[in-house]
């Protein structure tokens, strides 16, 4: 006979078959629970990851924050000259006093800060005219896709290399421009003229301004290499808009042209507020080249008369590698990487912590 037992429920008694193997009589405990798994610990859990991750932690942690570290302690040093050394120099910090006193060195910031401006704002709206227009064409979009990118594809060196013959006076552009009758042309590359000099006014506005020995202004020969440096890149922001072009909906569209939209008002009140995110993206990439900026000033005009194409990572590159002066390079790397990173991780900030938010 199998054995039941007798459970009360709300609306009377009810009749549940007993475990097995009980013997008639035996106690049986109403509503015991089942046997819940062990939970496994999370590190248990990821051991395997963390241990495929492990040397990519181990490369990343030497060769990138070890070295970051080993630069900071190089430009505290005396380090200069083949033997190296790292006693620490006194007072502290006096290589980067010397640093901000050189005017080759204010000149390159100067230089690099108006770089930055003047290219992100030619590069991003160039690249972004393009995307509209490539994404609204209805014939050969590839072939057009293809033909503006493709600069993108070279490097920076031959991009250096084919605008200084175009930038030099007496050849490329200037050619053109004596067969149109304008037989003074301008000096391109070689022009050491500053213009909009506010470096006078530094006593009013700044305390201890007067240390400045550059003038603050725009430097005529740097905007031939903002205009190399934004045929290069606008076809990678044109692709990255093109990309979030393709995202939005089609309906957006129809919905414009039914309230009496032509297509400016559609692009500048729809599509251009929908791509700002994009358009910040865009910048903060462009802005982390430009400041690191080395090879294309290099090869196209170097440090330029008086230094009005001079910046930073030619600095660097100069006074590490052929004045052997390690602290001062060091130094300069160390500003370097706190201009970038005052531009990335605020934006990585907002991406990672805010959003998660």
């Amino acid at each position: 006979m199998r054995l039941t037992r007798i459970t009360r429920t709300g609306g009377g008694l009810t009749q549940a078959p007993a475990p097995a193997g009980l013997p008639p009589g035996a106690p049986v405990a109403e509503g015991a629970p089942p046997k819940r798994a062990r939970r496994q610990l999370p590190f248990r859990r990821s051991r395997s990851q963390l241990l495929v991750l492990a040397p990519s932690f181990l490369v990343l942690g030497i060769f990138v924050y070890g070295f970051i570290a080993y630069t900071i302690r190089v430009s505290l040093s005396k380090w200069q000259g083949v033997a190296p050394t790292l006693q620490v120099e006194h007072p502290l910090g006096t290589t980067f006093k010397a640093l901000a006193q050189t005017a080759r060195f204010q000149a390159d910031m100067r230089n690099v800060v108006i770089f930055t401006v003047l290219f992100l704002l030619l590069a991003i709206l160039a690249g972004l005219v393009l995307a509209l227009l490539v994404h609204d064409t209805l014939i050969a979009r590839g072939l057009f896709r293809s033909v503006f990118l493709f600069p993108y594809a070279l490097s920076f060196i031959v991009t250096g290399v084919v605008w200084r013959w175009i930038f030099t006076p007496s050849t490329g552009a200037n050619l053109i421009l004596d067969k149109l009758g304008i037989h003074h042309g301008p000096k391109w590359i070689t022009d050491p003229t500053v213009v909009g000099d506010v470096s006078k006014q530094l006593d009013a506005i700044i305390p201890g301004g007067h240390f400045i020995q550059v003038k603050l202004g725009i430097p005529l020969a740097i905007i031939p290499v903002v205009i190399a440096a934004s045929w290069q890149l606008a076809g990678f922001a044109m692709a990255n808009f093109l990309a979030a072009l393709s995202s939005l909906d089609p309906q957006l569209r129809e919905a414009a042209s039914l309230d009496g939209a032509g297509w400016w008002q559609y692009q500048r009140r729809i599509v251009v507020p929908l791509l700002w995110p994009m358009m910040v993206a865009i910048g903060v990439i462009l802005a982390h080249v430009s400041l690191k900026s080395f090879d294309l000033v290099y090869a196209m005009s170097g440090q330029g008369p008086g230094f009005a194409t001079d910046v930073p990572g030619i600095f660097v590159f100069e006074q590490t590698f052929r004045a052997l002066r390690w602290n001062t390079g060091a130094a300069a790397s160390v500003v370097m990487f706190v201009l970038i990173a005052a531009v990335v991780l605020p934006y990585l900030y907002r991406r990672t912590v805010k959003e998660a938010r």
